[in-house]
């Protein structure tokens, strides 16, 4: 082969002209690609960038922000989608790769799936934890309804609201409850009422629907608005059955609208049979104690007291004259017992007397150091004063004799 004669082509040309070849072939213009998700990434910019693949191969994919705005569930690696798009080739590079304009789950529906994703990320943050719920206000003064002003749910909740406490203010904050920016409205509006000093309680919801049209209950910012509301909330969305990410969060959800309008206020007509009965008791508990009170007032009247006030001053004499007796005869036991023991003390000390041992004719010698027991404790020429029971000698010691204790004794 004479590659002389071949036309020269450069990377640029030969990746433009593949473009344009498989933009051309109407097959590849409108594909459905069945595959697993690998390597997924969402840039900054708000695209997303990702592998499909298979037992055999792989396919690089590209879902650009305005397409990947209108995903109802967050891709993952490892998911099963269904791909659609167009295949063509991208010319920097010349890598063929799936320009999609759709993802959807494979085997399960796109609104399931991202339902499901969702209330399982707010049941983690602790959004559905009863322990944070609030409790309703027995008797609110003014409830704001977040919804919409033209449907038969506003009239419905009003009117209800109206039969059972017409005490009970009403705000309407109308917002869309469907469609594009539905979600932002109701959130945007149940911020207006939390920030309110006027308000009690809020209602949002709607009347029934598709899962589609019920879908802005479901949206991440509408339930992160219940969850810091600073009102307690009630979510009122479609019918029994229908369940939304917004009845997870909020403190109280109604089965339908008419019936958070029951939830939200007392009946006046059960509240002023219950302040009959009230009414009826306190009646008959305040007869009660008049009835008691007359019976007392009659029982005092008979009363010795009452009819001769002069008895108790006479009773508290003679009970004074007796406590006297009483106690004049105690005091004086007291002081005879007392004499007793002191008389018993006297003779004891009477009998340990020296002056009973000196009446029995012995003496005492008291010198200068006190009294002489030994005749040791003196000598010749010391003073002594020798104690008689009639009297005392000043005497001088002119010689002493020591007598060794044997012969004392004896």
């Amino acid at each position: 082969m004479n590659l002389g004669q071949l036309p020269v082509y450069t990377v640029s040309q030969i990746n433009g002209y593949l473009k344009d070849l498989l933009e051309a072939d109407p097959l590849l213009s409108s594909l459905l690609v069945r595959g697993e998700i690998s390597n997924y990434k969402k840039y900054p910019s708000g695209h997303h960038y990702f592998s499909l693949k298979d037992d055999r191969g792989s396919l690089r994919c590209v879902l650009f922000r305005g397409d990947a705005a209108r995903l109802r569930f967050q891709p993952a690696d490892g998911m099963g989608v269904l791909a659609f798009g167009r295949l063509s080739v991208f010319p920097r590079d010349g890598q063929v790769q799936l320009y999609c304009t759709q993802l959807l789950p494979d085997g399960r529906g796109a609104l399931d799936l991202a339902f499901e994703q969702l209330r399982e990320k707010l049941e983690g943050e602790g959004l559905f934890d009863p322990a944070r719920k609030r409790p309703l206000p027995a008797f609110p003064r003014r409830i704001a309804l977040v919804t919409s002003p033209a449907g038969a749910a506003v009239r419905d909740m009003i009117r209800i609201l109206g039969a059972r406490w017409p005490m009970a203010g009403v705000l309407v904050i109308p917002v869309r409850v469907q469609g594009e920016g539905a979600a932002e409205e109701i959130a945007a509006a149940l911020d207006l009422a939390g920030g309110r000093e006027d308000i009690d309680l809020v209602i949002t919801g709607r009347g029934g629907g598709s899962r589609e049209d019920l879908w802005a209950f479901n949206e991440e910012c509408v339930a992160r608005a219940i969850a810091r509301c600073p009102i307690p909330v009630i979510s009122a969305v479609g019918h029994e059955p229908d369940v939304t990410i917004a009845d997870y969060v909020a403190d109280l959800r109604a089965a339908t609208p008419s019936n958070a309008a029951e939830l939200a206020v007392p009946d006046q007509a059960q509240v002023s049979a219950r302040l009959g009965q009230l009414r009826l008791r306190l009646a008959g508990g305040q007869q009660g104690r008049l009835r008691a009170a007359r019976k007392d007032v009659e029982r005092l009247s008979r009363s010795r007291v009452l009819r001769d006030p002069g008895a108790l001053i006479q009773d508290g004499r003679q009970l004074a004259d007796r406590m006297g007796e009483r106690l004049s005869a105690a005091l004086g036991a007291a002081l005879k017992e007392r004499r007793g023991a002191l008389a018993r003390l006297g003779a004891g000390l009477d009998a340990m007397s020296p002056l009973k041992v000196l009446g029995r004719g012995y003496a005492m010698a008291r010198g200068e150091r006190g009294v002489i027991t030994r005749a040791a404790q003196s000598g010749a020429g010391e003073r002594l004063d020798v104690l008689f029971a009639d009297g005392t000698l000043r005497c001088e010691v002119v010689k002493k004799e020591e007598t060794e204790p044997w012969q004392a004794k004896s």
